[in-house]
């Protein structure tokens, strides 16, 4: 099995464009927002371990993992420029936390506070979640700062960790209700060279579906939600809670990786071809039910009550990322570039104060209580953003995914040097064996300049799935819709994308979408708001070879575009003989990511098409 060596987000400096402007309101104003409201929820006072019975602000059982993807967000925010407040707002969290560990390593506000006699005995209460993302964020803390305080203490624990669960097996359970711990491990050991904890990753995966004392997770009473109905290489679909699916997923394709072991490839593999064969939605989002916040059957994507959960999507890229490690295909790439520029981008505002944790393909005020007469309530996604959840983890997870959003731009191959361009931004890179920078204004536009120094010899361009046609500077030969050529002389390739508008149609299988289509331009994924286009979206079609102008818009980033399309008319009862009656309508398109930014309103994905004008 071949290996590909991701180039690490710090040696990658995004000078310019649409992730520049993301980034700097992710440093500037999200970040900041995260932080301050969980000040305001108690989430960092409890890290002091000082709660008692009849205090307010009861510590939850996954707060730490709130406050760990905070902390590792800001560390990536760090690695780009130093900042005196947000390190010192690490530093205090940090004090907390290895001042209050106790004497084996464990740490956990919630055990340590509300329930310290019930250390390791319940499966579902997010302690090795927790402990993971604590693991992550000391990694990414010290490689940022050089400070190393919570990277010892995390040692510590995982050390306790590795006791407890491979030594002693004197925990309740054999393997945690949420994965996390796993992908820790792995990058624990990638940090210090300690293979115990990458033997640890791998026997927490060995054991899932095999564990004899590994029950279901109240109240699903189902092994399928937290994926231990079988072992995990013989798993053939995506299953039960998708954040929990992707991570250990992810976790399969690291060890993979890391152990070049192709029985873990082929299952990651399997896995992941199966969803998004079958169970992604357009924007990259997984997860189509609230029940649990789960995959449910091939083809069942409904856009009303879609859940989508914004940490699905950023999931569903860590595992594609951790498979372009493995193999040179750019059906990876494409996917993280679909989560990138809709599932994930949607999860925050476009100010980035506040967030979505579902995110819908179709919203419509008017059905979002159907149940009027009961106390009892039909769940819909919300229809405009928050600044807080009471499970709040997408929030800090937008934090960190959009600080590190170049660490999916290149991998190296270890076999003969080739470098992989996966995503396009105007950014620099040092990867080691030379520099590579690109210029280019994408997604705005397609054209993306790459100059070559040093000693990079060879190098591989994906040509995005949506595209139809490209030009390109030099020779090359295509594979898997990659383009390899020798690096010129000149050391300059230029790569031309035309940003074409497509409509896009669903499998006929994906009922909610027969007779209707989906607007793209490039990578992003458009759709129509009632604030453009009037009451009943559902009246507006589409005509089939009708042009599109596009504006440019400063607030969303990218252009809006407009075409003539047509609105059913005429008088219509609850039913009634069927009639052709259309009147012209300009159709108005925003990208996917900006919807619910301007008030409440429609919003719709796909809509009606007709295949001419009537």
């Amino acid at each position: 099995m071949a290996n590909y060596k991701s180039v690490g987000f710090e040696h990658v400096r995004i000078t310019g464009g649409f992730w520049k402007k993301r980034q700097e309101i992710n440093r500037d104003v999200t970040a900041d927002a995260v932080y301050r409201r969980f000040q305001d929820t108690g989430r960092f006072a409890a890290l002091a371990c000082a709660w008692r019975e009849g205090m307010p602000d009861r510590p939850h059982y996954f707060w730490d993992s709130d406050v760990a993807k905070w902390i590792e967000g800001a560390a990536y925010i760090l690695e780009a420029g130093r900042d005196e407040e947000l390190e010192r707002r690490c530093d205090e969290a940090i004090a907390d936390i290895t001042a209050h560990q106790d004497e084996t390593g464990y740490f956990n506000s919630y055990f340590l506070s509300v329930a310290p006699d019930a250390r390791f005995t319940d499966r579902e209460k997010h302690e090795l979640y927790c402990a993971g993302h604590l693991i992550e964020a000391a990694v990414a803390y010290a490689h940022a700062t050089d400070k190393d305080a919570l990277l010892r203490a995390m040692i510590r624990y995982a050390d306790y960790i590795y006791r407890v669960f491979y030594i002693e097996r004197s925990a309740a359970f054999d393997a945690g209700g949420h994965p996390e711990i796993e992908l820790a491990l792995v990058r624990l050991y990638d940090a210090t060279g300690e293979r115990k904890y990458l033997e640890l990753a791998r026997h927490f995966l060995d054991q899932r579906g095999r564990s004899g004392r590994d029950g279901p997770i109240a109240p699903f009473a189902n092994m399928r939600y937290d994926q231990s109905h079988r072992p995990l290489l013989e798993q053939e679909t995506p299953e039960g809670h998708a954040v929990r699916a992707l991570y250990i997923y992810s976790a399969m394709a690291d060890i993979a990786s890391r152990m070049d072991d192709p029985a873990y490839f082929q299952a990651a593999s399997r896995l992941f071809e199966h969803i998004v064969a079958r169970r992604m939605y357009i924007t990259g989002a997984t997860g189509s039910t609230h029940i649990g916040e789960a995959f449910t059957v091939d083809y069942h994507l409904p856009n009303r009550t879609a859940y989508a959960e914004t940490c699905a999507s950023i999931a569903l890229a860590l595992f594609a990322r951790r498979m372009m490690e493995t193999r040179a295909d750019a059906v990876y790439a494409d996917t993280v570039e679909r989560v990138m520029y809709n599932g994930a981008l949607a999860g925050v505002s476009l100010d980035g104060a506040s967030f979505f944790y579902e995110n819908p393909l179709e919203i419509d005020p008017a059905f979002a209580d159907v149940n009027a007469s009961t106390e009892e309530k039909q769940h819909m996604p919300i229809m405009q953003r928050k600044a807080v959840f009471d499970c709040s983890c997408c929030p800090p997870n937008i934090v960190r995914f959009i600080a590190s959003i170049a660490q999916s731009f290149y991998t190296v191959s270890e076999a003969d040097g080739t470098v992989f361009v996966h995503q396009y931004a105007q950014s620099t890179a040092d990867l080691g064996i030379g520099r590579l920078t690109q210029e280019t204004d994408y997604p705005a536009d397609g054209r993306i300049t790459l100059r070559i120094e040093g000693g990079i010899r060879r190098v591989a361009l994906r040509i995005p799935l949506w595209c139809r046609t490209f030009t390109l500077s030099v020779p090359y030969k295509m594979t898997d819709d990659y383009v390899y050529m020798d690096v010129p002389e000149s050391g300059e390739i230029v790569l031309d994308i035309p940003m074409e508008v497509q409509l896009i149609e669903a499998n006929a299988a994906v009922q909610n979408n027969a007779w209707r289509v989906a607007v793209m331009r490039g990578p992003v994924v458009y759709c129509a708001e009632g604030i453009d286009n009037g009451e009943k979206l559902r009246s507006l079609s589409l005509v089939a070879g009708a042009a599109f102008t596009q504006e440019p818009c400063e607030l969303f980033g990218l252009p809006v575009l407009r075409t003539r399309g047509l609105r059913r008319t005429g008088p219509m009862g609850l039913y009634a003989r069927y009639h052709r009656e259309y009147e012209e309508a300009e159709i108005t398109l925003i990208p996917y990511y900006a919807f619910a930014n301007r008030g409440e309103s429609e919003m719709n994905v796909w809509l009606h098409i007709l295949p001419s004008p009537i």
